[in-house]
């Protein structure tokens, strides 16, 4: 990687770089999703906790719904196009004490809102790594797309 600006983003956060940047999160239950329009080489990535906003309070980029749309909004306010953007999908791991056969687990349900919302949107999931039981790091370089990823031992929200 170059020697490009760096930014970390935590849960209920979202970025669009405009200028090449690194964008990095580190993802346990938690979903980030990474928009890449390659016309205009820019990237964002959103990073949020729970699938729904339920219409109580705020409707805050802490719900997938809301930081994917959210996501989509920032993109295109800074010139890019719906038509022009892919997805890349990373995170909703499920710690190894719970049993995933009873219930979907909250890492489940985020990945689920993920692949609807961008269906929804008609954005083409390009590329990800989801659920098992090991967190994720995910470094986005904005100009190119390109996500590195490497798994982490413990799991982090």
């Amino acid at each position: 990687m170059l020697d490009l600006e760096r930014k970390y983003i935590h849960s209920s956060q979202l970025f669009v770089a405009v200028r090449p940047t690194v964008i990095q999160t580190v993802l346990g239950s938690c979903v980030a999703v990474c928009l890449y329009d390659a016309k205009m080489q820019i990237s964002g990535m959103n990073h949020y906790l729970l699938p729904l906003w339920n219409n109580d309070g705020l409707a805050s980029p802490k719900y997938g719904n809301i930081a994917i749309a959210k996501l989509v909004e920032a993109m295109e306010a800074v010139g890019c196009e719906r038509r022009n953007m892919i997805a890349k999908v990373f995170g909703g791991a499920s710690p190894n004490n719970f049993d995933s056969s009873k219930n979907l687990l909250v890492g489940d349900k985020n990945i689920q809102i993920a692949q609807h919302v961008l269906s929804e949107y008609k954005i083409k999931i390009l590329a990800s790594d989801l659920g098992g039981t090991r967190g994720r790091k995910i470094s986005l370089e904005s100009h190119t797309g390109r996500v590195i990823l490497k798994y982490v031992q413990k799991t982090e929200s």
